[in-house]
């Protein structure tokens, strides 16, 4: 690599990590605060739906129950930091421990479905994700624990030092919001994310992922033990997930069994398969994107009067959703592997392509 390139390079990551760090000051001023707050919660779908990646993208395991994790690492941050059990335990023990606990959830989903793939995997695990939102809203009988549906309400803001990111930061005359301050958090740990899987990708452990998600059979001939490589792949994609889910209670400072839905596991899985499954830059693009248009399109959508006949076609609060699924699928027609493929996945797609036209002919 020529002193050039490296040059060239340098200066392409310079002026990213300037506009990264200026970002919620241009969206903050332009667009106004409730516009940061959007793009935090972008961060976290980034990590969400990196850890995903990992299972989906690398090992080619079908997930529908990601979700879960995300309620587990944010339930055990809000029982360990609120009034609820009373602990107020300080972050630094309670999101590395809400990350273990999602790991080893994992892991507990991992172990019976070794022998599974495709749709019957897909199945197990969107129960096993159901079945973690429900024990959350039951498990307020005969001991509370959760506090059932009501939730879990005053969980402390996370303590960096002196700082406190619950509240305004005064530096001078400058004023730093709430959600600037999670901005920067939630920026720097999407970033650690973003490295720990691209070294994951390229390590033997990656190159093991994309064996078994190509062939199982041949990876087992080659040497490669299924069991652990698939157990490695649940346990680290619910790791982030579980990171996510701690970062999330600090946040919203509220956490209900209702924000760990079906309908979230769906969004993740669309991001990852929408921004190019198995392509880090492209989940990352499909999650920002999956997580601003439907804000987009509320803005557009929702203060547009409808007529009487309109509202009889369409109910104007389920519109947003309606086009955004249309979109959807569309882009799935037009670029079915992705916004942002990987090289590989491409080609794949466009032999496919030219198989079928050559059948065709």
């Amino acid at each position: 690599m020529t002193n050039s390139t490296l040059r060239g390079k340098l200066g392409i990551y310079l002026v990213s990590a300037f506009l990264l760090a200026a970002q919620p000051f241009l969206v903050g001023g332009f667009l106004g605060n409730s516009w940061v707050r959007i793009i935090d919660f972008a961060l976290l779908y980034i990590m969400l739906a990196l850890g995903l990646n990992i299972v989906v993208g690398f090992a080619g395991l079908l997930d529908m129950g990601y979700i879960a994790f995300y309620a587990v690492g944010a339930y055990t941050y809000g029982l360990l930091s609120s009034p609820q059990f009373g602990l107020h335990l300080p972050f630094y023990i309670t999101i590395p421990l809400g990350a273990v606990c999602a790991a080893c959830f994992g892991l507990l989903l991992g172990t019976p479905v070794l022998r599974l793939k495709g749709d019957y995997l897909a199945i197990v695990t969107l129960g096993f994700g159901e079945i973690i939102r429900i024990f959350m809203n039951n498990l307020n009988q005969p001991v509370n624990i959760t506090n059932g549906p009501q939730g879990v309400n005053l969980i402390d803001p996370i303590h960096l030092g002196g700082l406190t990111l619950g509240k305004t930061m005064e530096i001078g005359s400058l004023s730093l919001p709430v959600v600037y301050l999670h901005y920067y958090l939630f920026l720097a740990l999407s970033v650690l994310v973003v490295i720990l899987a691209t070294r994951l990708q390229r390590s033997r452990i990656g190159r093991a992922w994309v064996a078994l998600r190509e062939d199982d059979i041949a990876a087992a001939a080659m040497g490669i033990n299924i069991r652990n490589i698939k157990l490695l792949a649940f346990a680290l994609g619910a790791l982030s997930g579980g990171i996510a889910g701690g970062l999330f209670a600090s946040f919203q400072g509220f956490i209900s069994p209702e924000s760990f839905g079906l309908m979230e596991s769906i969004m993740i899985l669309a991001m990852v398969v929408l921004g190019g499954m198995g392509h880090i830059p492209g989940v990352v693009l499909g999650a920002v994107v999956l997580t601003i248009a439907p804000e987009i399109l509320r803005d557009t959508i929702g203060p547009m009067q409808m007529s009487t006949f309109g509202r009889m076609i369409v109910d104007p609060e389920n519109a947003r959703q309606l086009l955004f699924g249309l979109a959807l699928v569309v882009m799935m027609l037009v670029r079915p592997a992705g916004m942002w493929p990987s090289k590989r996945r491409a080609l794949e797609f466009s032999d496919a392509k030219a198989k079928a036209r050559a059948q065709k002919g």
